[in-house]
């Protein structure tokens, strides 16, 4: 007799060659609209589904969890973080939750050394000038920037995604400075030409780029605050590719603004989709939205990821990517 297959739901839309393996495999409710569910409906999904299939702009809160059904043994998160679902909450319901690491450090990194090219070197703002039809021409002092090789980039979070940016930035010819709950190996380090710096405080104060690499935890949340923000130099930029959370965004705009920092490349925001209207209009920032990730080699290997968890869940065994085992 033929297994039963499980009820997945998903929250958005997924690359057409994931959701066609998934109709597939399981008995899949897709979301063809890719419209964010409401809260309502998030709830009414975690009622009847197996699996739900959520993205990181899905709040699976406490008060989603609390209704869900008997039947809901598996999250099976399309993407890395998981800041997004209560894993208390989970953990007490024994529900498993998975991610998909691994398949976006390459993308990621990409677009954090694009940023880091992009902001000093002011190529937004002269590509919107162009689009303006203001361009009079080249001359010598024309919309100088600063070049990137010789400068120091302090790397905060050296995991994955950390060490890919500073392999690129290497290349480009920067010095290579990081702060990490643990000091990589030394090989590593080696390889990397990289110096470990156990404060954070003492790292900032001396960098001119800063980028963030660091998962948003409560532990990490506004650890770029105001205070910190203060210790970088007038002339150091601070990129982010990470969570918005993790920086003072408010304490960001005044210091840009006031002309206290140089620059910023931001991918992230602290309330998405709403980004801070003064952070707009400011001339010495980059910013994008939320694309770090954001190519199709990179999505299908996600949704890859999350239908090999969900398959091997189905089967009985302990999917590859758990980030919150069953206690059951």
């Amino acid at each position: 007799m033929p297994q039963k297959k499980p009820l997945v739901v998903v929250t958005r839309k997924l690359p057409d060659v994931i959701e066609t393996r998934m109709m597939e495999l399981f008995d899949t409710r897709l979301n063809l609209d890719d419209k964010a569910m409401s809260k309502a409906e998030l709830i009414e999904a975690v009622k009847t589904a197996d699996v739900l299939v959520p993205t990181i702009t899905d709040r699976i809160d406490s008060s989603v969890l609390s209704q869900a059904g008997p039947n809901l043994k598996l999250i099976a998160n399309f993407g890395t973080g998981v800041d997004h679902i209560d894993l208390a909450s989970a953990r007490q319901r024994s529900v498993t939750v998975t991610n998909t690491p691994g398949v976006l450090t390459e993308d990621t990194a990409d677009m954090t050394m694009a940023l880091i090219l992009a902001v000093p070197r002011r190529l937004a703002e002269g590509e919107r000038l162009l689009r303006s039809d203001k361009w009079n021409g080249w001359s010598p002092t024309f919309m100088l920037g600063h070049r990137i090789w010789g400068k120091r980039l302090g790397v905060i979070g050296m995991g994955r995604i950390g060490q890919a940016v500073a392999r690129r930035a290497k290349a480009f010819g920067m010095s290579i400075h990081y702060h990490n709950r643990k000091r990589l190996h030394p090989e590593v380090e080696g390889e990397l030409e990289a110096t470990y710096w156990e404060s954070l405080d003492q790292m900032l104060a001396r960098m001119d780029v800063v980028t963030i690499h660091c998962p948003h935890t409560p532990a990490t949340f506004h650890l770029l605050s105001a205070r910190r923000l203060a210790l970088l130099q007038s002339h150091a930029y601070v990129i982010n590719t990470s969570r918005g959370e993790i920086v003072d965004e408010n304490a960001l705009t005044r210091m840009l603004g006031r002309g206290e920092l140089a620059g910023a490349g931001l991918d992230v925001f602290e309330h998405e989709p709403a980004v801070n209207p003064k952070l707009i209009g400011l001339d010495n920032v980059v910013l994008l939205p939320h694309l770090g990730s954001a190519t199709i080699e990179g999505r299908i290997d996600m949704g890859e990821k999350v239908i090999i968890n969900i398959k091997t869940f189905a089967d009985g065994h302990n999917p590859p990517d758990r980030v919150l085992a069953s206690m059951l």
